[in-house]
């Protein structure tokens, strides 16, 4: 049996035992594919997302002009009729989530660059078992430790996290363990 033709099979009989049950039917969980960062320095924030973050370059910078092309036209609609140019690079982590670095000629730092209030992403999150150590690259890279790192569950589970700031004041937090480890009641106990 092909593979779509599985998947669909699984939806098919996933979706006609929970109609049978009275249950309704639930969307399948979508991966997360990307997100897209603002810094002020393309070159200077690919190269601390690879020296210090471990991500890899999956398209150097490279200078995007408003034109006629399907590139200039796309970002015509996502930009709106005012852009000119950026810069722009692609990077993966190590579980394949892709990150769009983007220097824009007009951008600026926001005056409070986590707004929690304001509606909308206030920050991301990556793991490494290695919480205090990777904080400190990233503190000697340049960036700042927003809080000391604090354990989730002390009683319970080892887990820690700190929020911490790239070189370019983009907030993101970092978690020793897995979300689902993290939030799950009773997943880990020493």
């Amino acid at each position: 049996m092909r593979w779509l033709d599985w998947i669909t099979r699984c939806r098919e009989t996933d979706r006609v035992m929970r109609l049978g049950k009275g249950l309704p039917m639930l969307p399948t969980p979508r991966g997360f594919s990307h997100i897209g960062l603002s810094v002020p320095d393309l070159d200077a924030a690919v190269k601390f997302y690879a020296e210090v973050m471990g991500f890899y370059t999956i398209m150097p910078p490279t200078l995007i002009e408003k034109d006629d092309s399907d590139i200039g036209v796309m970002c015509s609609d996502v930009f709106g009729p005012d852009w000119t140019r950026f810069r722009i690079a692609h990077m993966s982590t190590g579980d394949r989530i892709g990150i769009e670095l983007f220097e824009f000629p007009d951008g600026y730092a926001p005056e409070n660059n986590l707004d929690h209030r304001r509606h909308g992403i206030f920050h991301f999150c990556v793991q490494d078992p290695d919480v205090e150590g990777l904080t400190e690259k990233i503190v000697a890279a340049g960036g700042k430790q927003r809080m000391p790192v604090r354990m989730y569950y002390p009683d319970d589970k080892p887990y820690r996290m700190v929020y911490v700031e790239d070189p370019f004041g983009i907030v993101f937090e970092i978690y020793s363990h897995g979300y689902e480890l993290t939030y799950s009641a009773g997943a880990y106990s020493d």
